[in-house]
């Protein structure tokens, strides 16, 4: 929880670890710990990898419990939407990916409903006809917290040419100290080296769907870890480098979403 940043390897399990996260923390530490249990006392050549936060193709754009980057693209991609007047677009969207049991079907008002209990609205009187376009900067989105909070996000086809490249590179036997009484901690950060604020996320999301609103950081909503931001010098030293941009990366993601709805 209070890890020092950024997170080196050897850094697991030196202090309690977040509250929040403990269940799904403990359960894959025990997959990295039954790894090298497994490697030590079978000679097996199991790597376990720790990486950053991925996003990309076939992410979860659950508004409610999807990713950080893939949620806030749907949310601001159905501003641009309502921006539009787009209600068909809308619908299509719903459909394809329901929200809290809305699956486009409804009429209107509902939808309007919906997309303003997700901090989607319009910021122009109650007179306009529904289904009329907003105009440009007609529409907010809301953002949860301050914005202030870094973190770290590397894209999802950089992620798999990095286990690659390790499987291909080293075995469990580089990484266990020789002569060591106790091996811990042999898996290997997968990260860019690079981390961007919450707020500067929002605003390349938003330059990346077009949307011309407004985007307004609501704070009483919780920021969470303040940074996460993983060490992956050792990676690196081995000689991998990402190799797609997160502006780059955020575009390809968009692309795939408006071909899968």
């Amino acid at each position: 929880r209070d890890c020092p940043q950024p997170m080196k390897e050897e850094h697991l399990l030196t202090s309690p670890l977040e509250y929040t996260n403990e269940p799904y923390a403990i359960a894959k530490i025990a997959g990295l710990k039954m790894c090298e249990a497994y490697n030590l006392r079978y000679g097996t050549d199991f790597i376990a990898v720790m990486p950053t936060n991925l996003y990309g193709p076939n992410d979860n754009f659950n508004l409610t419990g999807g990713h950080v980057m893939p949620s806030l693209m749907r949310r601001i991609h159905l501003g641009k939407l309502l921006e539009n007047g787009d209600f068909a677009g809308i619908r299509a969207d719903l459909h394809r990916r329901p929200v809290d049991g809305f699956d486009g079907h409804e009429d209107d008002v509902s939808i309007l409903g919906l997309l303003e209990k997700q901090g989607i609205k319009s910021m122009k009187s109650e007179g306009l006809r529904v289904g009329e376009s907003e105009g440009p900067g007609g529409v907010q989105v809301e953002v949860w917290g301050t914005g202030r909070p870094l973190r770290e996000f590397m894209y999802s086809g950089d992620m798999a040419d990095a286990t690659v490249f390790i499987m291909e590179k080293i075995s469990f036997r580089d990484l266990a100290t020789a002569g060591a009484t106790e091996v811990r901690n042999t898996h290997i950060n997968i990260g860019t080296g690079e981390e961007i604020t919450i707020r500067d996320l929002s605003l390349l999301v938003k330059e990346t769907t077009g949307f011309s609103g407004e985007l307004v950081f609501d704070h009483s909503k919780p920021d969470g870890t303040p940074r996460k931001f993983l060490d992956s010098s050792k990676l690196h030293g081995l000689g991998f480098k990402h190799a797609t941009s997160l502006k780059e990366g955020a575009a390809r993601m968009y692309r795939w979403y408006l071909d899968n709805l």
